[in-house]
């Protein structure tokens, strides 16, 4: 059999090995020139099941209202003439209340968790580097008030069999000595053990070229333009380079996926969520933070990746735009500089934008569609690196009609909806 996936980020590479795995024949395609060359190319790089809180959250709907005249909330709406985000905020409106917070956390640790237990064997199956560090991560907070809030709150992930463990500040700063210099910040920390953290990047571009090596077809700057359908399959897909016919297709495009299934009469509820990141160079005079974590109070997530430290913050509701200028990093920049003033060159800093495909609910679509031959693999939004192996085994096993290792509630699409 043989199976298309489109898109070369970390969902579709991750896809295409599990394929392999399994003995099929796999065609993987991209209009970028190599793997992970969009939104898994600067992302935070933690692997955060630790973290899995639902963004649409009560809190979310006052900070997108705030963000219309501020612009240091972590969640910022920039309203447009486009009706594809309005319907996306209603729907993500309406998981902000308590209840389908919980509902969606819990959903998201399951698959966090399962997915990083599937990363753990594909780095063993293929030995791959990705300046990889599995001592956990730190999550911590500026004052009392949101550190015992958090304590509370992290009940939910500890239902789910997430190891989190409480921390004061003196135990958070033993726990990794790179945070001494934000002592006086720090009112205590979760430390999540079983949390890691690595260039996503790195892995996706090593495994895809495992994936070369065990036989896949491997097509960059390829765009794909339109799939042709008969009836209720799949018959090929456009690009820019002819036609490729499969029997089977699996979408992972990330926020473009919706735009090639409109045609099909498929209302994908994704929609891109802009992120922005910052790389600083790591010297021997510098003194970064061991692990990575995030700075709860304001958002900010920081990452050392052995010669780089990665920060990255802002989930902005503003469309497919993905320019941006040095002064959009001057909050998180900051905010970095007042924490961690000898972690990184902040002098030399490399700036990125990407675009995270976002689904109200947090959680990715993993089904197969009204075509019997076409799958989804999309929506992961801002824990696409975290969720990516364990999706694409779920993915694998529904293709090849084997039960899926946990369940896939909200992870469905039926009749138009993600269920």
């Amino acid at each position: 059999m043989h199976i298309a996936v489109l898109g070369a980020g970390i969902a579709g590479v991750t896809t295409a090995w599990e394929l392999l795995r399994d003995g099929y024949q796999v065609t993987l395609i991209d209009r970028g020139r190599d793997a992970a060359n969009f939104t898994s190319f600067a992302n935070a790089g933690l692997l955060a099941p630790g973290h899995a809180y639902a963004w649409a959250s009560s809190r979310a709907p006052r900070m997108m209202l705030r963000s219309l005249w501020r612009n240091d909330q972590a969640i910022r709406f920039r309203p447009q003439f486009d009706t594809r985000q309005w319907r996306w905020v209603a729907g993500f409106l309406g998981q902000c209340n308590d209840t389908r917070a919980t509902i969606n956390t819990r959903r998201k640790a399951r698959l966090c968790s399962y997915s990083l237990e599937r990363l753990q064997e594909v780095v063993t199956q293929t030995g791959i580097s990705y300046d990889g560090n599995d001592g956990g991560l730190l999550y911590f907070y500026r004052s009392a008030e949101t550190f015992e809030a958090a304590a509370r709150k992290c009940e939910i992930l500890r239902g789910e069999g997430i190891t989190i463990e409480v921390l004061d500040t003196n135990a958070t700063i033993t726990r990794d000595p790179g945070l001494a210099q934000a002592r006086r910040r720090i009112a205590g920390a979760l430390y999540s053990t079983c949390d890691e953290s690595g260039d996503a990047r790195l892995f996706s571009n090593a495994l895809m070229e495992k994936c070369r090596q065990a036989g896949a077809d491997i097509r960059f700057n390829t765009a794909i333009t339109s799939l042709r359908s008969e009836g209720t399959r799949i018959h090929s897909m456009t690009t820019d380079q002819g036609e490729v016919t499969a029997d089977a297709f699996v979408l992972s495009l990330g926020v473009y996926s919706p735009h090639l299934v409109r045609n099909l009469g498929m209302q994908l509820p994704v929609y891109p969520v802009k992120g922005y990141s910052v790389t600083l160079p790591v010297t021997s005079k510098h003194h970064p933070p061991t692990l990575g974590g995030v700075d709860e109070d304001n958002l900010l997530a920081y990452c050392p990746m052995r010669s780089r430290l990665r920060l990255t913050a802002t989930a902005e509701i503003s469309g497919y735009d993905t320019t941006h200028q040095p002064r959009d990093f001057r909050h998180m920049m900051k905010l970095a500089r007042d924490l961690l003033p000898e972690a990184a060159d902040y002098a030399e800093p490399t700036y990125w934008a990407g675009l995270r495909p976002m689904t109200p609910t947090g959680l990715p679509i993993i089904d197969r569609t009204g075509f019997h031959n076409l799958w989804l693999n999309t929506g992961h939004g801002h824990m696409g690196w975290t969720m990516a192996c364990g999706s694409a085994r779920i993915t694998a096993d529904l293709i090849g009609q084997h039960q899926t290792a946990i369940p896939r509630d909200g992870m469905r699409f039926e009749g138009g909806q993600q269920r």
